[in-house]
């Protein structure tokens, strides 16, 4: 018998104080994660449920806000979707990754504020990303980006968000191609602009096939079962986000990306980094992925297992950090920007 939604409310509203309490903590530790540079808050266009979402802009020291001075430099701009389960988290969680890729890569990265379950349930979170990403592709000259450079990453729930999104993106590339064509040549000008796909994705330890591994199966791939998060969070994060009254299918490719057709997934960036964790029952679905990627489908796959960690080590709160996450943030930017510049040089 499913819970009621109330009660699953109620759950994630105390869950989310928690863990706000736990960033806090984590937070406390030097060197403190920055600030966003500035704020944008956009209207969301493709999902059902009306609303607003914030986009937080994390910008080098060289980067003129917008409205500023134009020095013609353009950069490269990564968005981010952070961790929770699709129910908690903030865009400002993912501040200590933001802050390294800006000066490794010396890009702008941007947060997303996507909506939460149960509030918001699936496909809302896919559907808000798609959002923000649109409108970072449609306004990249008057915020000074590289169009050409566009990179997602996320972690866990954002790290599904960091293949979804692009998924999702495709089918709003046909929807404006269909509406660009029904409405003539009199009122093109108006029609809504098409945005090209991202050139990179930068996934973290993700969820990619809810349909093959149910939590079960994903708690009996873990060579260490005794770690896997406890069982009250992963059930109410399902509750919360693919409740059976939504009648969700779990093969959904905006839920379950690694089971996308794969003319769908041809499309997505040849350009893929994949981060798991050792001891993490999400590891084997996405080394699936990652195989079928790379050896079916031909996609640069750069993969990295995070060894003796468990799921979302890095977002563990500690009142002293011992230099570990860094590294490995710093390891994935310098991939990061070897990539982009790679792509620029193939250019030149």
């Amino acid at each position: 018998m499913p819970q009621p939604r109330w009660l699953i409310g109620l759950q994630a509203s105390i869950l989310r104080k928690s863990m706000e309490f736990g960033m806090f903590i984590n937070a406390l530790h030097s060197p403190r994660p920055p600030a966003p540079s500035f704020c944008r808050r956009i209207p969301v266009t493709i999902s059902r449920r009306k609303g607003f979402i914030d986009l937080l802009f994390y910008t080098p020291k060289d980067y003129s806000m917008p409205h500023g001075v134009d020095t013609g430099r353009r950069y490269p701009v990564m968005v981010n979707f952070h961790s929770g389960g699709f129910t908690l988290g903030r865009a400002s969680d993912d501040a200590p990754w933001a802050s390294i890729v800006v000066e490794v890569v010396h890009a702008v990265v941007v947060c997303v504020e996507y909506r939460l379950a149960p509030q918001f349930p699936f496909p809302t979170a896919v559907e808000d990303g798609a959002d923000a990403l649109m409108y970072i592709m449609q306004r990249a000259e008057e915020l000074k980006l590289d169009a050409e450079r566009i990179c997602v990453s996320g972690f866990s729930s954002g790290g599904n968000m960091a293949f979804t999104v692009p998924l999702l993106l495709q089918s709003e590339n046909r929807r404006m191609r269909t509406d660009r064509e029904s409405s003539g040549e009199s009122v093109a000008s108006t029609a809504p602009r098409t945005v090209q796909q991202v050139a990179l994705i930068v996934s973290w330890y993700p969820t990619t096939d809810y349909a093959t591994y149910t939590r079960e199966e994903r708690r009996k791939c873990n060579t260490q079962p005794g770690k896997e998060p406890p069982k009250f969070f992963t059930t109410l994060f399902d509750a919360a986000y693919i409740h059976p009254i939504y009648e969700v299918s779990l093969s959904n490719p905006y839920l379950s990306p690694s089971l996308a057709p794969d003319d769908m997934l041809r499309k997505l960036p040849d350009d893929v980094l994949i981060y798991t964790c050792e001891w993490d029952g999400l590891r084997a679905e996405a080394e699936r992925f990652k195989a079928y990627l790379a050896n079916e489908l031909q996609k640069r796959v750069r993969y990295r297992m995070v060894p003796e960690v468990t799921h979302a080590w890095d977002k563990k709160p500690h009142l002293k950090g011992n230099g570990f996450e860094e590294s490995v943030y710093r390891e994935a930017c310098f991939e990061i920007k070897r990539i982009f510049d790679d792509g620029l040089a193939r250019k030149s």
